[in-house]
């Protein structure tokens, strides 16, 4: 077995993926070029995973939300597998899928409002329904967190500068944010090759 075979085998456990799953393309072309990347890749999981600051159940719920956005299955059932053997609840599994959905709505309203920058726009009501925010399941500072983690991903500028701020006034630490922006942005990569 090669060092890159060696890697995906070891990628594909950590992810509790099946070894005889067909890999994806993006894996296939990585090995027949003989890429290191998949070891990165692995690390990069492997250290955003066991976050100093963010509990394992935690951060397994952020790469469930990320995944969710992504809408890639084979690591939404990973990380989904993960939360369960954490602790987590069904319902908190649904609340970070939920958040997934419905920030993936607010980043595109938000983001028309920033890149027009009509006032007329910023007077008009959203009418999107967000109830989940109010009383969510997870609590308001980690459902914050995940809202940022997943406004960063899609690239909304408002609706960071809210989250982040709003983070910081439920007391967040900086370091705590930070490594919810960093497991977002593995999980992201890991969406490009895993699928």
């Amino acid at each position: 077995m090669t060092e890159i075979d060696e890697s995906i085998s070891e990628l594909f456990t950590d992810l509790q993926l099946a070894e005889d799953e067909v890999p994806s393309l993006a894996i296939t072309a990585l090995q027949k070029a003989g890429s290191n990347y998949i070891k990165d890749l692995r690390i990069n999981l492997k250290n955003v995973l066991a976050s100093e600051v963010l509990s394992t159940k935690e951060t397994s719920l952020l790469a469930i939300s990320i995944a969710s956005n992504a809408k890639n299955d084979v690591l939404l059932a990973s990380f989904t597998q993960l939360a369960l053997s954490n602790g987590s609840s069904q319902e908190e599994i649904g609340e970070a899928v939920a958040c997934a959905s419905l920030l993936a709505s607010n980043n595109v309203l938000y983001r028309f409002r920033h890149f027009v920058a009509k006032e007329k726009y910023t007077q008009l009501p959203g009418r999107i329904r967000m109830n989940i925010m109010m009383k969510p399941v997870l609590g308001k500072e980690f459902f914050e967190l995940m809202s940022l983690a997943v406004s960063a991903v899609n690239g909304c500028e408002l609706c960071v500068t809210s989250h982040e701020r709003s983070l910081i006034e439920l007391g967040t630490k900086e370091e705590r944010i930070f490594d919810a922006i960093r497991l977002a942005s593995v999980i992201t990569s890991a969406d490009r090759i895993v699928r």
